[in-house]
């Protein structure tokens, strides 16, 4: 039995989250699939971190323990043939052996994700489904300032998702940046753990600093009222991608 760390890439736009689905539109389901084609008593895949319906990923990390000693090689390729001849909108970027063990989850250091917005007054024809599209100007530098404000250990129950599992409100927040990037602004966070919709519910609140609603301030005010009602609009799944995982 060999444990082996997995690297995945995808597009969320057709499924509904990383998690199995009753349905069989997970992630999850996609790739199990394509193992099972290959050990078909393996067992069911583990993640970093679950991504939510619409929601992409750069680099997604699963683990699973398998009977035949697979080269790395071989295992990624035969995956990704599987993969691509289900049509799946999904890539395995990377395989390797590791400790029996390592826990893709549990070890995880830091996440990181990235949101993307198209902030030009003309929608993107090739990337509809990856990015949120918004036609006035934004003001950066509020936003960023109005980012900074909620860095450290804070209760994050404002920017928390009603349905969230997490035992508690309390993460710490690493890094919150804004930027442009040509006609784009990202927002790339960072930190150990999430709560369910946390980062989309900041984007959403930065972009009413952004679009001037805000003064940059409410922001502190927002995270401070431990309110969920006072969160902004939440931000489309579309625009976001889990990028990396620190272990």
């Amino acid at each position: 039995m060999t444990r082996y760390k997995l690297t995945i890439e995808y597009d969320g736009t057709p499924y509904f989250g990383w998690q199995s689905q009753r349905e069989g539109r997970g992630v999850q389901d996609a790739v199990e699939r394509a193992l099972w084609k290959m050990e078909p008593d393996a067992p069911r895949l583990k993640c970093a971190g679950r991504t939510d319906a619409g929601v992409h990923a750069l680099g997604q990390v699963s683990h699973v323990d398998l009977k035949k000693n697979w080269t790395a090689y071989t295992l990624r390729e035969a995956l990704n043939a599987h993969l691509k001849q289900a049509d799946e909108a999904v890539a395995i970027v990377a395989v390797e052996p590791c400790e029996e063990r390592f826990d893709c989850r549990l070890w995880a250091r830091r996440r990181h994700y990235r949101y993307r917005i198209l902030n030009r007054p003309g929608p993107s024809a090739l990337d509809r489904y990856r990015v949120w599209h918004i036609m006035k100007p934004l003001d950066v530098e509020a936003m960023q300032q109005a980012a900074q404000s909620v860095l450290g250990q804070h209760d994050f129950t404002t920017f928390r998702a009603s349905a969230c599992q997490s035992k508690s409100p309390v993460k710490t927040l690493e890094q919150l940046d804004v930027f442009r990037a040509g006609d784009e602004v990202h927002l790339e966070a960072s930190a150990r753990s999430f709560l369910h919709n946390q980062v989309r519910s900041m984007v959403g609140s930065l972009v009413q600093v952004g679009r001037g609603i805000w003064p940059a301030s409410r922001m502190r005010e927002a995270l401070d009222a431990k309110d969920r009602a006072q969160c902004g609009p939440v931000a489309p799944a579309c625009g976001l991608y889990f990028t990396h995982v620190e272990y």
